[in-house]
């Protein structure tokens, strides 16, 4: 798994949370809940972020937090239930994911335990996210994405 050092400015986005189990339902909740609000509100074909609120190891699963975000303009007002929040610039460190949801969660625990211990760098306080490309798609037959996984670090 390769890590790379990146910079990203304070970014504002529009989000909508889920709040359960991480697993399979998130990749539900981006495509029943998320996705329809997202298009209904002209905010398609921007980039969009996945980003944990809680730790799934240390938070019992009903109460994870996961919010589904898109980069909207500095003037954007959402209406309920969505809400807006500006993710923090900063150094982060970065790995680039190519799978699909079931294996995603994997895929973070190896980049919080393997990875980055190996990089050198320390994780920061702050939000971890996904970052899916504004022209992201998922493969329909195999359910195959791309994303970013970033961590802040120090």
């Amino acid at each position: 798994m390769e890590v790379n050092v990146i910079d990203i400015p304070p970014t504002k986005v529009a989000y909508l949370r889920y709040t359960g189990p991480f697993g399979p339902a998130i990749g539900d909740f981006w495509r029943d809940v998320f996705n329809p609000w997202q298009q209904a509100h002209g905010l398609d074909g921007r980039t969009t972020y996945g980003v944990a609120q809680d730790d799934p190891g240390t938070t019992p699963p009903e109460r994870c937090r996961y919010d589904a975000c898109v980069e909207v303009d500095e003037g954007y007002v959402a209406e309920a239930p969505a809400a807006t929040d500006v993710l923090p610039g900063g150094r982060y460190a970065a790995t680039r994911y190519r799978g699909n949801g079931s294996d995603i969660g994997a895929a973070w625990g190896a980049f919080y335990s393997q990875a980055l211990p190996a990089s050198g760098l320390q994780v920061a306080a702050g939000p971890c996210f996904e970052r899916y490309a504004a022209d992201y798609a998922a493969d329909p037959v195999t359910g195959t994405f791309e994303c970013d996984l970033c961590a802040p670090i120090r």
